[in-house]
């Protein structure tokens, strides 16, 4: 347990907040003496009650991909106290050139997470940051969706998302479980919420890849290289055509998650962010969408996140 220290500082003569009829009278003294010793205890008490989060490395064996995916797990204060309570999970999706630690390294996610629980603003909750990628794309397959020699969103579903809902009593319905993620996880976390909107209550995307333009693409040195995939793979699963092409039916599953979309006014990505927003109110879609100062980089995506915890609390206790 960590040791918290509370430093009440005071005045050299108490007396001069007191009122004036106090100052020699020994009993309201003794009375507000013991008043400030009363505050006191409470507020350490409080400290001491405070436990710890947790941030653990775990290792799912995948079947479909053939290798082992790293996953970092974000364990609420008091997760380890009680072995019954099943808490909302927050799947949280990296970028194109992360993995599954960038969120709590370089968007500061747990600081980001205690502080909002501990303020209220968020629900305890769980948080699943698994690994799609590596690092380079091109070096490391990267990618949220199906492609050839990586079916990654077979995995998430099938074994990622069993595994840790049950090692970590997370999630179990679409009332329990969000998503969100930046740039390339952004388009993740969309097309994750479009192909399965039973899945999950909220989705929040940030600075969203939800297309590549083919005039946009990264050059590639052939149609069969990592790059090549990981854009054909975010072309065919396009978060605006999807949208542009639902039928009623699919619109009507979609309106039953709540959107946000978030992207800085700076981004390379804002335009293909605005596509979206105007087909899903098109769709009559709704959802909220901010456009807010900044560009594509962590200081956004951590400010992001302050939104984004109490968005998705919201969503979990409606």
């Amino acid at each position: 347990m960590q040791n918290y220290y509370i430093c009440i500082l005071l005045p050299e003569s108490i007396g001069t907040f007191l009122p004036e009829n106090s100052k020699t009278n020994p009993n309201t003294m003794k009375k507000s003496a013991i008043a400030i010793l009363a505050l006191t205890a409470f507020l350490a008490s409080s400290a001491q009650q405070w436990k710890q989060s947790r941030v653990v490395t775990d290792t799912v064996h995948s079947e479909i991909l053939g290798a082992e995916r790293a996953c970092t797990i974000y364990l609420p204060p008091g997760f380890d106290e009680d072995s019954t309570r099943t808490y909302p999970v927050l799947y949280l999706l990296h970028g194109m050139h992360g993995d599954n630690n960038s969120w709590f390294r370089d968007q500061r996610a747990r600081d980001v997470l205690d502080r909002n629980i501990f303020s209220g603003e968020a629900v305890e909750m769980v948080v699943v940051s698994p690994n799609a990628g590596g690092g380079d794309p091109a070096v490391y397959q990267n990618g949220y969706f199906n492609m050839p020699g990586w079916e990654y969103e077979d995995f998430f579903f099938n074994e990622l998302m069993p595994y840790v809902e049950k090692r970590y009593r997370a999630g179990g319905s679409k009332k329990m479980r969000a998503v969100a993620g930046l740039s390339m996880g952004g388009g993740g976390t969309t097309g994750y919420a479009q192909h399965h909107p039973d899945k999950f209550c909220a989705a929040y995307a940030m600075s969203a890849l939800m297309d590549i333009p083919k005039y946009g693409a990264v050059p590639s040195k052939s149609p069969d290289d990592k790059i090549a995939r990981l854009t054909k793979s975010v072309q065919d699963n396009s978060c605006v055509r999807h949208v542009a092409e639902a039928d009623e039916t699919q619109r009507e599953a979609l309106r039953s998650v709540r959107w946000f979309v978030d992207c800085g006014d700076d981004d390379f990505l804002l335009d293909r962010n605005i596509d979206f927003v105007q087909a899903m109110h098109r769709a009559g879609i709704p959802l909220q969408f901010r456009v807010r100062e900044g560009g594509h980089d962590s200081e956004y995506w951590h400010s992001a996140l302050h939104i984004c915890l109490p968005f998705v609390s919201r969503a979990f206790t409606r």
